[in-house]
């Protein structure tokens, strides 16, 4: 798995890249078959003199690619809340997998004509 944090009019410093991937180990424990993992971390200045802090993920599967984002006042927030969304999405990824396998095993009769005879 490939790990890639980059800061956009940020810089990326050591504590946000453990916080980062501290938060990731949640992610590949539900899900290792992950091939390579970009984030994201920008602040954008909004005329109003705010700052917004926004972080993003793009997280590629075999054959699938994840993109998940969040925007806080807050950075650490942020990215609480793109783990949050990004685990439920890969949660889901991962259950539309497992029951697609399935669904060929509930199309056979229960009981083939002639069959108990």
């Amino acid at each position: 798995m490939n790990l890639t944090i980059s800061g956009h009019h940020l810089e990326v410093t050591p504590a946000i890249k453990e916080y980062v991937k501290n938060k990731l180990e949640r992610v590949t424990r539900h899900f290792d078959n992950v091939i390579d993992i970009s984030v994201i971390l920008s602040v954008d200045t909004l005329p109003e003199k705010e700052k917004r802090q926004r972080a993003e993920i793009n997280l590629n599967l075999s054959g699938k690619t994840i993109h998940v984002e969040s925007v806080s006042q807050d950075l650490y927030a942020a990215i609480d809340t793109l783990i949050d969304k990004l685990d439920r999405t890969v949660l889901k990824h991962k259950n539309k997998m497992q029951d697609h396998d399935r669904e060929t095993i509930k199309r056979i009769p229960e009981s083939a004509p002639g069959a108990a005879s």
